[in-house]
């Protein structure tokens, strides 16, 4: 069996992906993390809370980058 990218877990018999943190988004995108945090109020950076966080899947934080504009 090929190994599994970071992140890639496989539940019963389901692959999942782990979910990004606040920290983790910011450190890819190079921004600091008040930025995130104002663009997701802003309801731009599609997140979702779980329990007292914020996590967005992989995907859908490229979805959100793709989507936007050039500065």
């Amino acid at each position: 069996m090929p190994p599994r990218p970071s992140g890639v877990f496989l539940f019963l018999g389901v692959v999942l992906v782990r979910l990004l943190t606040v920290d983790e988004v910011a450190d890819f995108l190079g921004v600091p993390k008040s930025w995130v945090y104002g663009n997701w109020r802003d309801q731009k950076i599609p997140f979702k809370k779980v329990g007292q966080g914020l996590r967005v899947r992989p995907s859908d934080l490229e979805k959100w980058f793709e989507g936007q504009e050039a500065a």
